[in-house]
């Protein structure tokens, strides 16, 4: 099979090909910075005897998302996006720069080359999609409502999707880790009770296209979590520090 591994540099992109890589699929690489992955690649054919092609992919330029898609030698059976920046909230609320960036890469880069994925799985009549969300767009909360905002867009646009393509035989899962170790969260202090590993995230992801599931938490408690947090009346959610 060729799978398609979208911001391929992911600890969790990592985990997920490398729990794939004894089922000897082919794997198509793509990154920001595909140097940080030759030894990734490297590593999968020696351990695994495992092909991987690497590709430049820049989730912000989507001008450039056609021919990136267009330049794959086989087309994907599977789609895998791990795309994402959690960003600074801080600094997004009064530079617009780093708002954008935030759009840019969660929402507008997703949203762009998987209109594409979704255009050729659906003239073929087969495929999965699968987009790593977030459970941040549940709900807003104070401390990271940009980064919410765009996962909340994120899991709306997957949930259409999945209404259009579910008749046209192509699957389409939303995944919501909530908190993972990884080092885009490294220096956060994540409770650990409640914080996956990038081999779990994979195990989940692996079970839910299996079982063709739309949504999936990876750890069940993030489901009650926030069940409650999306229940708390608003005047009283307001007030809260979150």
């Amino acid at each position: 099979m060729n799978i398609l591994i979208l911001g391929a540099t992911s600890d969790m992109a990592k985990a997920l090909v490398s729990e794939l890589a004894n089922d000897k699929h082919h794997f198509f690489l793509a990154g920001r910075n595909i140097n940080r992955l030759e030894p990734f690649s490297k590593d999968l054919l020696i351990r695994f005897d495992a092909q991987s092609t690497l590709i430049d992919f820049d989730a912000q330029d989507c001008e450039s998302h056609e021919e990136f898609y267009k330049q794959l030698t086989l087309k994907p059976e599977w789609v895998i996006s791990f795309i994402g920046y959690l960003g600074d909230q801080s600094i997004g609320q009064t530079v617009w720069e780093e708002s954008k960036k935030i759009i840019e890469i969660n929402y507008t880069g997703v949203a762009s080359i998987l209109n594409i994925v979704s255009q050729d799985m659906e003239s073929r009549g087969s495929g999965s999609i699968v987009c790593v969300s977030s459970v941040a767009g549940d709900r807003g909360r104070g401390s990271n409502y940009l980064y919410g905002s765009t996962k909340a867009g994120l899991t709306a646009y997957l949930s259409g999707l999945r209404n259009r393509l579910c008749k046209k035989g192509v699957h389409v899962m939303t995944v919501k880790p909530g908190f993972v170790d990884t080092q885009m969260t490294a220096d956060l202090d994540l409770p650990k009770p409640i914080t996956a590993s990038p081999e779990q995230v994979a195990k989940a992801i692996i079970k839910g296209l299996k079982k063709q599931k739309n949504t999936v938490y990876i750890l069940p408690i993030w489901r009650l979590i926030m069940f409650v947090i999306r229940n708390i009346p608003e005047f009283i959610f307001k007030k809260l520090k979150l």
